[in-house]
């Protein structure tokens, strides 16, 4: 006997793993879910590492699902787009109880005589998730993007201990073929509070509130460093499901809750808007005892067919609505106005405040708008004034406390040459702003290159306002293209940037490269094109080329595009300098066609299809590309304006609705036929 313990077979490891994955998963639950734990963090540990250890001498019995799968190995190269089997829009905003009578009263206008119910939920401050699973798997999470795709960001929400990876066999949830669940991350304040602490000593930027530091989190490409932020997540509904169907919304939440997801508990069902509105104002008095940020309450309608029976406008369903908690508001001295000049060269007077404590930050400056709102405010410097912040992020001055005027104040004026670069500012008679007509201006420049670095453009990790100021004012950065030359080495001669920092920077460029056709749009800062315009010209055109040598009429020919977009576009892309950009931009490698974006055929123009049940011989996201290669548009509900319903194996209640409503129904080998395959 050596004393050395005989080590297992394969099939008694592979027994052991499983028992040992299954106690795991209990305690994760018990833990993150129940708020219920049962054993101490050593004896959590102590499995987990008998389990790491199996594996490890039998990698064979390793599987995704396993509690030792949730933190990568290696970062990512980028986050591919992934599609919602369901759109996941986003909710109207109401800000007072009127507005939500209002609401009520559109309801039961439509349902003419029905009763309806109602469920409040709190409004958590974080970023809306996709988790979707098939067969009790835990397969991909993504975000809600623009409600009909997102990134997938599958590897960093399996480090959320709250997300289970699989569901055991004994739950229902785990027999049901396919379902999306929605959700929301976010960061619990405390896990907040020690992140800008560590920051803070490290030398990085602080994140401004919870919501965007869970929104860095979850855009990391190295999971290991998501792992360590501590985030959290509470489910709150269903997108497409398969194979089963829930009556109402609170039937839903709690079968969310049995199957061990985290269901908030303060979700409440409600006769009728009156008690909706007493819940909220309940909560309006006490969020702050909560150890997570809520901006408001969500309505939503209980009953699962009305809900159906109301459909969805083009950007937010008809049978829910948010309303938003009245901003706080704080009384303190206006200092001194400063102007300063965003990207396109606006100038934008800015409020120098006497510091003061608002919605859980320090605030010392505030938005004034344009000159003709400071007018209209009559607001002079030294004035005493009354600030909120709007949506509870972006502090403004509401109005001047007359009766606190100081006999000295008196009315500011706005330059008559920009405080930037001196040259000559101008007003277009059809706008407030006055601009500086300088193209060099550093101001612009800086502005652009935070512009083209957010994370609904070029999405540069890393590259924010400081840095991009250091960036500009050393002239290592010209134009945005001159992003892609910066090295390892220039970047180690900025004040307070580290080896580590300028890895992650460099990684994030090379990474950026690939983010596709519209974020570049997006990201030029087009003065006009915003991201639904983006994504308009990347679909149409399919290139960069094409854009730039496309006509006016051509442009006015997009739906999306209209006269004054389409005259900015032009205006943009003939200039000399901006093509050199363009050009340059394409020599580093930044990707200038749209993937998988063909020319029109035009079979299906001005036709809307709906997809229901399994297809044998495309892919759903395959045949949606279809639809749109050949010229039709493609949604996720059966409404009157639906011209055609294909249907494949297992149909869910489209096909249903589609019968009721007329529409017309064809299979998959018809739909073969209408595409010419």
């Amino acid at each position: 006997m050596t004393g050395k313990q005989k080590q297992p077979s394969l099939i008694q490891a592979k027994k052991e793993a499983e028992q040992l994955r299954k106690l795991i998963r209990t305690h994760d639950r018990k833990y993150y879910v129940e708020n219920q734990p049962e054993i101490t963090d050593q004896e959590y540990d102590r499995l987990v590492k008998s389990l790491k250890n199996l594996e490890t001498a039998f990698p064979s019995i390793v599987s995704d699902d396993s509690p030792t799968q949730r933190i990568g190995d290696r970062p990512l190269e980028g986050f591919t787009q992934a599609r919602h089997r369901e759109l996941m829009l986003s909710l109207d905003n109401t800000y007072s109880a009127d507005e939500l009578r209002e609401f009520d009263a559109r309801v039961k206008k439509f349902f003419k005589g029905e009763s309806v119910n109602y469920v409040a939920e709190l409004k958590f401050d974080g970023v809306s998730v996709s988790l979707v699973y098939e067969k009790g798997r835990f397969i991909r999470g993504v975000t809600r993007g623009d409600g009909e795709q997102g990134d997938d960001i599958t590897a960093n929400l399996k480090t959320i201990r709250a997300i289970p990876l699989s569901l055991p066999e004994s739950e229902e949830g785990s027999r049901i073929p396919f379902m999306e669940i929605r959700g929301e991350v976010y960061m619990p304040r405390a896990a907040f509070e020690a992140l800008n602490r560590q920051r803070e000593k490290t030398g990085e930027q602080v994140f401004a509130n919870p919501r965007n530091a869970s929104a860095g989190s979850l855009k990391q490409l190295d999971s290991r460093i998501t792992a360590q932020r501590r985030l959290d997540l509470f489910c709150y509904g269903f997108g497409a499901v398969e194979g089963r169907r829930f009556d109402t919304h609170h039937e839903a939440l709690d079968f969310l809750k049995k199957a061990g997801f985290r269901v908030n508990a303060h979700a409440r069902k409600c006769r009728d808007i009156e008690e909706a509105i007493a819940y909220c104002n309940e909560w309006e008095s006490k969020r702050k005892k909560l150890d997570y940020d809520i901006d408001g309450m969500v309505i939503k309608v209980d009953s699962t067919d009305q809900r159906s029976r109301l459909g969805v406008t083009a950007k937010s369903p008809r049978f829910a609505i948010s309303y938003k908690f009245p901003a706080e508001r704080a009384e303190t001295q206006l200092l001194d106005i400063e102007v300063n000049v965003g990207r396109t060269g606006t100038l934008t007077p800015v409020a120098v405040l006497k510091p003061v404590f608002l919605a859980g930050t320090t605030v010392s400056r505030a938005s004034l708008h344009n000159e003709d709102e400071i007018r209209r405010k009559d607001v002079q410097i030294g004035d005493w004034v009354l600030i909120e912040k709007a949506g509870e992020i972006i502090p403004q001055v509401i109005e001047v406390i007359k009766h606190k005027r100081d006999a000295k104040a008196g009315p500011f004026r706005m330059p008559l040459r920009c405080p930037v670069c001196g040259g000559p500012v101008s007003r277009d008679p059809e706008e407030v702003a006055l601009r500086c007509e300088s193209l060099t201006c550093p101001a612009q420049l800086k502005e652009r290159v935070v512009h083209f670095a957010q994370r609904d453009a070029m999405d540069i990790e890393g590259l924010g306002d400081s840095l991009a100021q250091q960036l500009v004012d050393s002239r290592l950065v010209k134009s945005c293209a001159d992003i892609y030359s910066l090295t390892k080495g220039k970047l180690l001669a900025l004040e307070r940037m580290g080896e580590k920092s300028a890895e992650n920077l460099l990684k994030g460029i090379e990474v950026s490269k690939n983010r596709g056709l519209s974020r570049l749009f997006f990201a030029l800062g087009i003065r006009h094109v915003g991201q639904t315009g983006a994504q308009a010209l990347a679909r149409h055109f399919g290139s960069m080329e094409k854009v730039v040598s496309a006509s006016l009429e051509e442009l006015k020919e997009i739906p999306q595009v209209g006269p004054v977009m389409a005259g900015s576009i032009r205006q943009f892309f003939e200039s000399a300098l901006n093509k050199t950009v363009l050009e340059r931009l394409k020599e580093a490698g930044v990707r200038t066609r749209e993937a998988g974006v063909h020319p029109v055929s035009g079979r299906l123009a001005g036709k809307v299809i709906v997809f229901t049940g399994e297809l044998a011989g495309f892919s759903r996201s395959r045949a949606e590309e279809l639809i749109r290669h050949h010229g039709g548009g493609v949604s996720s509900v059966v409404t009157k304006k639906t011209n055609l319903v294909v249907v494949g194996d297992s149909p869910g209640s489209k096909y249903e609705k589609a019968k009721r409503l007329g529409v017309d129904i064809i299979n998959e080998a018809e739909f073969k036929k209408l595409i010419g395959q």
